[in-house]
């Protein structure tokens, strides 16, 4: 084990990589539940709350550890948030119309999708983008993507919510557009059970941290779930709910359930083009963040190789995810919990893989542990991955702005690939005319341009809410 992940040559050892990969299960565990919930809709759509359930666990498992044995990244996959909520949102949106979109046809297109993915990096394009964009926006990635999981944080536990007082009626399930002084993020109620947990989470977390206690952060989220226990914030109920059988029934599984017939829908098109862009920035992101904060990347050489090695487990896993009955499965921004308490190595996702695999087993059981502890873990990686905003040169207004824009569309849109879509096309914009006026030369690379073309077209073609 020692030689396989040669965890000497990364500066860790064996607890360090357990102790990693069980936080960052604790931190992922929650997509056990939510995920089912969001791809059927709570019953809306027909897929059927356990079988997507099996389908998040095994691909869940299967990936991450193909990740830690192939790769030797410390990075965890899961079906991303997000992405599920739009392939939902199709499916339900298209429901009442001539000719519906299935989730069935729905699945066709995440696999499909991956297998552009697969194209693209055999062909090495996803890799020419760690060449392609400016270390400034690489950093800001990072820090954005601490905002976000901050935000999810926030929001999960109760600690952020939002108070509407828009003058006219807005109708559910969708967009509307409101004036500065109608929509305000407010705090959370804190005589809200779960705020409260979240925060004695957050607390406890920051201590521990403060006292370089190892595991730190697998401790508090243990520490916070045994304080919701005698809060009563804890069901217990999930023990013996039918829903959450503990021995898995794999014969409920949407395996292969793909709709070739309906390939041609006029709504395939534009959903396999938005899993695509959408799966491209946000695997990027993830993974060029979660490698900054590993330390992988302070060899850019050798890290880029490693990113890029990487990329190519993610693509089969969006397609494997779909062969499986889930939609696109990516790697996920909840692993840097796992580099923050030491994670360097494969060992970490292979830890994190097999407890995905066991909660087939266990799910009962870890359907006990509250969102308000993991919320309280994530908004602590979000201090961490802010960390990065340091090495971003913010008196150059060509690097300052975009920069920004990264860093703050992210959490703000709810969206990692909004907030890499208008860094990069701000900074082609901004640096060409700096490079005209001659002020100073900056690089920009072809595939920047390339980048910011597509990206242009895509809010154009496709749309731009969500």
């Amino acid at each position: 084990m020692e030689r396989f992940f040669k965890l000497k040559e990364n500066g860790t050892t064996v607890r360090t990589e357990i102790m990693a990969g069980l936080t960052t299960f604790m931190a992922m565990a929650y997509i056990l539940s939510v995920n089912p919930g969001t791809l059927t809709a709570f019953g809306r759509i027909d897929m059927g709350w356990y079988s997507v359930f099996l389908a998040t666990a095994l691909a869940a498992g299967i990936f991450t550890i193909a990740m830690g044995l192939f790769i030797n990244f410390p990075v965890a996959l899961a079906p991303g948030m997000g992405l599920n909520a739009y392939f939902a949102s199709v499916v339900l949106s298209s429901a009442t119309s001539a000719h519906p979109f299935t989730w069935q046809m729905g699945l066709t297109a995440v696999f499909i999708s991956g297998l552009i993915f697969i194209l693209l990096t055999v062909t090495r394009v996803r890799q020419i983008l760690l060449d392609a964009i400016p270390d400034s926006l690489k950093h800001a990635i990072t820090v954005g993507i601490g905002l976000f999981i901050t935000i999810i944080g926030l929001k999960n536990s109760g600690i952020m919510t939002i108070g509407v007082e828009a003058g006219n009626a807005i109708p559910a399930n969708t967009f509307t557009d409101v004036l500065y002084f109608e929509t305000v993020l407010h705090l959370g109620s804190l005589n809200n059970t779960n705020v409260q947990l979240a925060l004695i989470g957050l607390v406890l977390i920051g201590i521990l941290m403060v006292l370089e206690v190892k595991g730190a952060i697998l401790f508090g989220i243990l520490g916070t779930t045994v304080i919701g226990m005698l809060m009563g914030a804890v069901d217990f109920a999930t023990l013996s709910n039918p829903s959450t059988p503990w021995v898995p029934d794999f014969t409920q599984l949407n395996f292969l359930a793909f709709d070739w017939n309906g390939i041609l829908h006029t709504g395939i098109i534009s959903a396999i083009a938005t899993f695509t862009f959408v799966e491209l920035f946000d695997t990027f992101g993830t993974l060029v963040g979660t490698a900054q904060r590993a330390g992988i990347m302070d060899n850019p050489e050798t890290g880029k190789k490693r990113v890029g090695k990487a990329m190519l487990v993610d693509a089969a896993a969006v397609a494997g995810g779909a062969m499986l009955g889930t939609s696109t499965t990516t790697a996920y921004i909840e692993s840097a919990a796992g580099v923050a308490e030491g994670g360097r190595t494969g060992l970490t996702a292979v830890t994190t893989g097999v407890c995905f695999l066991l909660a087939l087993f266990l799910a009962p059981v870890a359907a006990l542990i509250p969102g308000s502890a993991t919320a309280a873990a994530l908004i602590i990686v979000g201090v961490l991955m802010a960390q990065s905003i340091r090495r971003i040169d913010f008196n150059d207004m060509v690097i300052a702005i975009p920069s920004f824009l990264t860093l703050a569309i992210m959490p703000f849109t709810y969206n990692i690939a909004n907030g890499i879509s208008f860094g990069i096309v701000t900074y082609v914009i901004l640096a060409f005319v700096a490079n005209l006026a001659g002020k100073k030369k900056y690089d920009i690379h072809w595939m920047m341009w390339l980048l910011a073309v597509l990206v242009v077209l895509r809010y154009l073609l496709i749309g731009s809410q969500g």
